[in-house]
């Protein structure tokens, strides 16, 4: 209620309920945010107009890079909660925060008494989920500690497709005094499997009586050939069919270690530090492209590969004081970054050793990713990025009703690059330097003049010295900061006892200097992207037992001074943002059964989205729903003594069985990725 902006918790508990497997999923819920999981960048996220690296993602409230090359897939199981905040704020996140920031924050430990959880899920896709949860106080005073392990196969209604999952996280807090707290921190998580890239567009000539209508609509371009295909249609007959190579394989290994202490110096003034070391592998060999050939009727594939050696090393210190100014009061919050961020790419080099090749549409032979030629020949990346930010921000109460809020960043950001060709060479422009100091500030109020009602406003930038990524900028590309800034307004209200809220949000974005991804290598030159939008969500309890919550989030996104080969693409529409997103939901709970039992379900309603910066390409306006119910068996109805509540529950998702395209990679603009058909799920979980 104090923050000037719009912000969004999705904790364990709704994860729970909504049935929330991945942070992906986590999205579903969110007020005007899309999510998909685009194989070369999963778990990204789509809001208020911007995508991808447009939108910042963290960790406990650290950056390891863009989403778009740092981020995978992630079960829920091990996270307390996920944060949203909207709109450009690098005051508060650092790089990347344009479209808006999501933060992980991973299962802290609780003092008192051992509490254990056990969870478990399988679908009727084969999707299956384990997580084992324990934390409390241990016999050493003053020393808690959480666990929680997972393991996950998460399979697809795509031949061949699935991801297995095992994330590991551990911490201890270590109470010394009162007033002064360590803790140790780790986290292990891998994964591994085989990927969809997308099902490839086709005409609506080929397909016939098979096309599907109502997923996409339009015209598109062959990568390979650059010749039109349209009017468009994804073939009913190909809508499980996987066309990339049977050895195709993706995964990571990420490894976390952090800790750090709390320290309460008076009443008024806190101290954080975390110091953290994160290292991740990541790789990728896939065919990826699929674009449909009008002279053979066939599809043309390529080869490709990258892995990634990434190491990031830093330091957080934050100070909180609660104090008075002239009698009114203030809260002041200050904080210290330092990180060394490398990263090497490894990744395709010498184009003769990938050629296309060609597979039916209808039945394609996968092959292998087997070159002819012998092993890749690669082209390597080096990238170091070295970063010192210091921020402050001031809230002053200047009466009981209005408050003011301020703030300042300053960040200074060292980038090299260096690297060599598959033959030997050296780049052009490399190697090279760049150092960068942008400062950023947000102004805002808050005024309530009733308890719970509270009208904002603000006004913030953000800065980011990256073409398309930080660590893809050369001299060939552009040097220059994108800046973004934002007005919004908006007011939050808590009222009947704390059974009912609603929040309304209207804002204003423009940033300037944007380079936008318009293939799977090159980035191009934007100029400008201007979003306005309104959002409105509420929740109500209007009854004992029954719940009700829905939003709505309405956006117009604009290009300006943007060129594709020649041609202005002005006033286009970025990829991936829907004019309206709307959702709903309600439950009810029979809480005075013997065993308690709740039904629920929630409906979401996502407009025409654009594949690629062209606005040739419809991804079709699509309607889903699910429904839930479960039951809730209490200590002493169950065999099993010592475990104190059992809950069992059946979810169906997708219920109408709707056929969608869910998300895009504007990279690939020969394909869609489409959202799962009808599914079951059956899964319980005890506490003792």
């Amino acid at each position: 209620m104090e923050t000037p902006a719009s912000v969004e918790i999705v904790d364990q508990q709704k994860m729970q309920e909504q049935g929330y497997r991945t942070t992906t999923e986590t999205a579903q819920g969110a007020v005007g945010v899309l999510s998909g999981d685009a194989a070369g960048a999963p778990a990204g996220f789509s809001m208020r107009g911007f995508t991808y690296s447009g939108v910042n993602v963290l960790y406990n409230g650290i950056w390891t890079g863009p989403q778009d090359i740092t981020s995978r897939v992630m079960d829920t199981a091990n996270l307390d909660r996920v944060e949203f905040l909207k709109g450009p704020s690098s005051l508060m996140s650092g790089l990347d925060a344009i479209g808006g920031s999501v933060n992980y924050v991973t299962r802290t430990p609780t003092s008192g008494p051992i509490k254990n959880e056990l969870d478990t899920s399988l679908d009727s896709l084969g999707t299956y989920r384990t997580h084992f949860g324990s934390g409390g106080s241990t016999a050493v005073a003053g020393l808690d500690y959480r666990f929680d392990v997972s393991q996950s196969k998460v399979a697809s209604f795509i031949d061949g497709d699935f991801e297995n999952l095992t994330n590991f996280s551990t911490q201890l807090n270590y109470r010394v005094s009162d007033t002064f707290k360590v803790f140790a921190a780790i986290e292990y998580k891998n994964d591994g499997g085989h990927a969809y890239w997308g099902t490839p567009l086709v005409p609506l000539s080929f397909a016939g009586p098979f096309a599907k209508s109502g997923v996409v609509s339009g015209t598109a371009v062959n990568t390979f050939d650059g010749s039109i295909l349209g009017p468009l249609t994804v073939d009913s007959r190909t809508l499980t069919t996987n066309y990339n190579v049977a050895d195709n394989s993706v995964g990571a290994h990420e490894l976390w270690l952090r800790g750090g202490f709390e320290w309460a110096l008076s009443n008024d003034v806190t101290i954080k530090n975390q110091v953290y070391d994160y290292s991740a592998q990541r790789h990728w060999f896939d065919s990826e492209t699929y674009a449909f050939d009008l002279a053979s009727s066939t599809i043309d594939r390529d080869r490709f590969f990258v892995t990634h050696n990434q190491h990031v090393t830093g330091d957080n210190t934050d100070l909180a004081w609660n104090g008075a100014f002239f009698g009114m009061e203030n809260r002041l919050a200050a904080q210290l970054q330092v990180s060394r961020n490398d990263i090497k790419f490894t990744q395709e080099g010498n184009p003769d050793v990938f050629p296309a090749d060609t597979v039916s549409v209808l039945n394609p032979d996968p092959g292998g990713y087997d070159v002819p030629g012998g092993p890749p020949e690669p082209d390597v990346r080096n990238s170091h990025l070295d970063t010192l930010a210091g921020s402050i921000e001031d809230r002053l109460k200047l009466t009981p009703m209005l408050a003011l809020i301020g703030g300042v960043r300053v960040d200074d950001f060292r980038l090299e690059r260096d690297g060599i060709n598959f033959d030997g060479t050296i780049p052009a422009g490399q190697p090279f330097s760049k150092t960068w100091t942008p400062v950023s500030y947000r102004a805002a109020y808050t005024f309530e003049p009733v308890h719970n009602l509270v009208f904002y406003s603000m006004y913030a930038t953000a800065f980011d010295p990256a073409a398309a990524g930080i660590f893809s900028v050369t001299p060939g590309t552009s040097l220059e900061l994108t800046s973004s800034r934002i007005y919004e307004t908006g007011v939050k209200q808590l009222f009947w006892d704390g059974k009912a809220e609603w929040t309304l949000a209207a804002y204003d974005i423009q940033r300037q200097n944007v380079y936008v991804q318009i293939n799977d290598t090159t980035s191009a030159l934007a100029g400008e992207i201007r979003t306005k939008g309104i959002e409105l969500s509420g929740a109500v309890n209007p009854v004992d037992n029954v719940k009700l919550w829905a939003n709505a989030a309405v956006t117009q996104a604009r290009y300006a001074n943007f060129y594709i080969d020649g041609e202005s693409v002005s006033g286009n529409t970025p990829s991936n943002v829907a004019p309206l997103i709307v959702n709903a939901g309600a439950s009810y709970r029979f809480n005075n059964w013997r065993w308690p039992v709740e039904i629920g379900g929630s409906l979401r309603y996502v407009g025409n989205r654009y594949l690629f910066e062209d606005d040739a390409t419809t991804m079709d306006a699509y309607t889903t729903a699910d429904l839930y119910a479960f039951v809730d068996i209490p200590k002493r109805d169950l065999p099993w003594q010592g475990i104190d509540t059992m809950r069992v529950k059946f979810r169906v998702r997708n219920i109408t069985n709707a056929v969608y395209a869910a998300w895009s990679d504007p990279g690939y603009p020969d394909q869609v990725l489409l959202g799962a058909p009808r599914t079951y799920e059956l899964s319980a979980s005890a506490k003792w």
